[in-house]
């Protein structure tokens, strides 16, 4: 494989087939040509034209007496391979009026996991309301309170167990269906249960709901969207999380004085998770699943080709069968055919935890880890206080309290939705986390000898919540859906979100005695030398995955 430089003038044109436009004028540029292996007669010559912007445009001095021209040409592949041109390179061209629903839908699944969350701070009050209530066994203890409250949670945890081993069984799109049926029927059990064992099954099934729309939501956007996108569209999935708290809240405030008020909040989501489970059933299966199944050896391959060929120029609002999507989906081929070349037509149960793969586990793994014991839930707890000692009236009200912090998490997540694409995923990370660590230190202070400066507390308090809206929130779960390779993805996934809800199990059991035993100062400073350690991993372990499209991820940094 050989690589030769030429300098050309400007009116040198390059048609692409990603635009029907004819590109602008050029300023002078480097033309790098790939010259096939003369040994192998199947090897093509492919060229990249790079403009320099060193030199000026139009310029009307001699090339020779340009600008010193500085250039370096990194390949590495096989003898006779070509390098595939990827989103990176050229990258597409789309119409968000394309984009929106393959997002909107799957999205509704995160929306509907914050509504759960929003809803039941307020059901838990009516279920225990003797007036209010509307049920003669509103008598709970804390235990059976504490079983409605995070029986979701458990559901949710057996749901990311379950489609560990099913995930590329069932697909993107049908894993997504399922979890729209499964909220459905959760939402229906709990809003009509007559007794309390109903309820709590109807939590059950409920959170394996949230178990298997938070595996494959991210997954279908990723695999789904344009690469250049992919940042902004997973981050706005964290934004419909935090709007479903913001609903949840809003609905309970509405429906806390009804009698049977808490039948109603449950209620609610019913009809969200409906239109979910339609709109999920009108969109294509993704591609890239299709050609997973297609390497896997499950069906015809060409069938497979031609399906996902089919199904990303309806994603794209292209006509079926197009030239440009055919060429994506042999160019996303070339990557899948590389991985499966030497291997099993399927990976075993446990390749997850292996080369690879063990290494995106390691980072996707790691950062929704710390995403939950950097002490988010613990946080929260003192809101209320915190803006009381402060001498804000609407900390007197627990639910404005909610409120206004939802609704300030809301703004922060829009920042990180709006620059995640722009800024990368590690500036964002780097600079959220260390303010969460600052924010940690202050809180301590404030506990231990700041007391008598509510302000301070005020102030570490929002800069917690938007450091973490900006970094754990919304990146953990992007960084989740990319990094794992296609052959492993589905259950890399579930194992992350295993994680996730394993420790958010973990922390909310543990914080009610570490803080009778450490006291607020000590545990916020706790929370704090972990936040420092999860910033000394961000630094030295997770890579930067911004413009890069998952094959490429693959191929550049997990191998």
């Amino acid at each position: 494989m050989a690589y030769s430089a030429i300098t050309s003038p400007p009116p040198l044109r390059l048609p692409s087939p990603f635009h029907n436009q004819p590109p602008k004028p050029k300023p002078h540029s480097l033309f790098f040509c790939s010259f096939g292996n003369q040994k192998n007669p199947k090897s093509k010559t492919s060229c990249i034209f790079k403009p320099n912007k060193n030199i000026p445009m139009f310029s009307r001095q001699p090339l020779l007496s340009a600008p010193k021209l500085r250039f370096n040409v990194q390949y590495s592949a096989e003898e006779g391979a070509e390098p595939p041109a990827t989103d990176a390179t050229i990258q597409e061209v789309f119409s968000w009026s394309s984009v929106i629903l393959p997002f909107f839908f799957p999205a509704l699944g995160g929306l509907l996991f914050g509504y759960d969350i929003g809803a039941t701070s307020g059901a838990a009050l009516s279920l225990q309301s003797p007036e209010l209530s509307g049920i003669s066994w509103f008598n709970l203890s804390a235990v059976q309170l504490g079983l409605v409250v995070s029986g979701s949670l458990y559901g949710a945890l057996l749901g990311s167990i379950l489609v560990y081993p099913i995930s590329d069984f069932l697909g993107r799109r049908r894993e997504l269906i399922t979890a729209a049926l499964l909220y459905v029927f959760g939402g229906l059990l709990t809003s009509y249960a007559p007794g309390l064992n109903v309820l709590l099954l109807g939590r059950l099934v409920y959170g394996l709901g949230i178990g298997l729309a938070m595996h494959g939501a991210p997954l279908y956007i990723a695999e789904t969207c344009p690469s250049q996108i992919r940042g902004t569209l997973i981050s706005l999935k964290e934004l419909f999380i935090v709007l479903g708290i913001l609903v949840g809240f809003l609905v309970g405030s509405i429906q806390i004085d009804a009698v049977g008020g808490w039948r109603y909040m449950y209620g609610f989501g019913v009809p969200i998770a409906l239109l979910m489970g339609l709109g999920m059933w009108s969109l294509p299966p993704s591609p890239r699943w299709l050609l997973l199944r297609a390497a896997q050896g499950k069906g015809s391959f060409q069938e497979y080709k031609e399906k996902a060929i089919s199904a990303l120029s309806k994603l794209r609002g292209r006509p079926p069968g197009d030239k440009v999507s055919e060429k994506q989906i042999e160019e996303s081929l070339v990557s899948l055919k590389s991985a499966y070349k030497e291997d099993e037509p399927e990976g075993s149960f446990l390749e997850v935890f292996q080369g690879p793969s063990l290494k995106a586990f390691v980072i996707g793994g790691g950062l929704v880890l710390f995403q939950q014991i950097t002490g988010q839930p613990s946080v929260l707890y003192y809101a209320g206080p915190i803006l009381q000692s402060a001498g804000f009236s609407a900390a007197a009200d627990a639910t404005r309290v909610s409120v206004v912090i939802g609704l300030f998490k809301l703004a922060m997540t829009w920042i990180a939705v709006v620059k995640v694409d722009d800024l990368g995923r590690r500036p964002l990370l780097i600079g959220g986390v260390s303010g969460i660590a600052l924010s940690l230190f202050l809180l301590s202070a404030y506990y231990k000898f700041l007391g008598g400066f509510p302000l301070v507390a005020v102030a570490a308090l929002l800069l917690y919540v938007g450091c973490y809206q900006i970094s754990f929130g919304p990146i953990s779960w992007l960084m989740v859906s990319e990094i794992f390779p296609l052959r492993t993805r589905g259950r890399g996934i579930s194992l992350a979100v295993l994680t996730n809800f394993g420790s958010n199990a973990i922390v909310t059991f543990a914080f009610s005695p570490l803080k009778e035993f450490l006291g607020a100062e000590n545990l916020f400073l706790l929370f704090g030398a972990i936040a420092l350690l999860s910033l000394v991993f961000v630094v030295v372990i997770v890579p930067e995955t911004k413009g890069l499209s998952l094959e490429e991820i693959e191929s550049k940094i997990l191998k």
